[in-house]
């Protein structure tokens, strides 16, 4: 059947549509974030002071549905400035035990409380003196009764039509995850650059390249003197490349800078401008960045300003380096 533009064509399950069957589900997920959010108190604020104050690795783990919740948690914490894994319940007790050292957090996942994998854990987590936190739905299950730290996941009601699948139950327990992340990475004050150093590939680890990774520097910057001759300048812009130069004083010290823009404007106001020099004609003050800043940062900007290149000056004042709209084009920045 052919539809019309804009048309919606409805299936139905059960005598429900597909549609309404889906605003459902994001609805009846939805509400049970919205209670969590509610209910968050005391026991998340030590959760993240224990997590902050953790020596060692916080090790994820979970059976089914929740140990893949765990793995995303994991990753979520170690791509954010917090040492984490997971933990396969199973596979501990054929070896990978041994990945847990002291000084470790375990923070298990178990809407029941009763998961037989994650339980039988619970004597060895002892004997090795590790802090246990765990993410139920039962507060009064064995799970919960032998951990320092409880954060209730308990929902309502799954979104699963035959209330069996793990899904409002699992959305909360990916949400909860995602807020002790973010309380830890901000407690720990940690930035955009320290998220570069650990996303260095990709189309997020080049929007996360450093200034200083991207910069020219040395013999490549243009840069002449106040009283250099503008025949000269023009000479020092055209061998450079970049369509600028940087201007220095006598002390060396940037004071300007001379952009194919501010050389046609010269042209039309004043024909005999060669042998002048060019501080009658730089623009002052000019537009800098500082080197340990992410290139996305110098892109907006050259936007703001439209302008193509940045100055990057030393703590003295010097010119250091120089970053042109082509370099971010060719990182991929752009």
């Amino acid at each position: 059947m052919k539809l019309s533009p804009g048309e919606i064509k409805v299936f139905t399950v059960s005598g429900i549509s597909v549609l309404d069957l889906g605003r459902q589900v994001l609805k009846i997920e939805a509400e049970a974030l919205l209670a969590l959010a509610l209910r968050l108190g005391e026991e998340f604020i030590q959760a993240v002071e224990a997590l902050h104050s953790c020596k060692g690795r916080v090790v994820l783990t979970g059976m089914g549905k929740s140990g893949l919740i765990g793995r995303k948690i994991a990753a979520t914490l170690a791509s954010t400035g917090t040492p984490a894994f997971f933990l396969h319940p199973a596979e501990a007790f054929h070896g990978d035990l041994g990945m847990m050292v002291r000084g470790d957090i375990l923070l298990a996942i178990s809407y029941s409380g009763e998961t037989e994998e994650v339980c039988r854990l619970l004597p060895t987590i002892k004997r090795m003196g590790l802090k246990l936190i765990s993410m139920t739905g039962n507060k009064t299950s064995t799970l919960a009764k032998n951990s320092e730290i409880v954060l209730d996941i308990r929902v309502h009601q799954e979104a699963c039509t035959l209330g069996l699948a793990p899904t409002a139950s699992t959305t909360v327990s990916l949400a909860l995850g995602d807020a002790l992340a973010v309380a830890l990475l901000n407690k720990k004050g940690f930035k955009a650059e320290d998220f570069a150093v650990l996303h260095p590939g990709g189309n997020l680890g080049k929007k996360l390249t450093r200034i200083a990774d991207l910069m020219h520097t040395g013999k490549e910057l243009p840069v002449v003197t106040e009283e250099t001759s503008m025949k000269e300048t023009i000479y020092e812009i055209s061998s450079k490349g970049f369509g600028v130069t940087g201007i220095v004083d006598s002390t060396n010290k940037v004071t300007g800078i001379l952009t194919d823009g501010d050389l046609r404007r010269a042209l039309a106001r004043d024909d005999h401008i060669l042998d002048k020099p060019v501080k009658l004609f730089m623009t002052k003050n000019p537009k800098t960045i500082e080197k340990d800043e992410i290139a996305t940062t110098a892109l907006q900007k050259m936007e703001r300003y439209a302008i193509t290149s940045l100055l990057i000056l030393k703590e003295s004042g010097e010119l250091e380096g120089l970053i042109h709209l082509h370099d971010l084009l060719r990182a991929g920045i752009v």
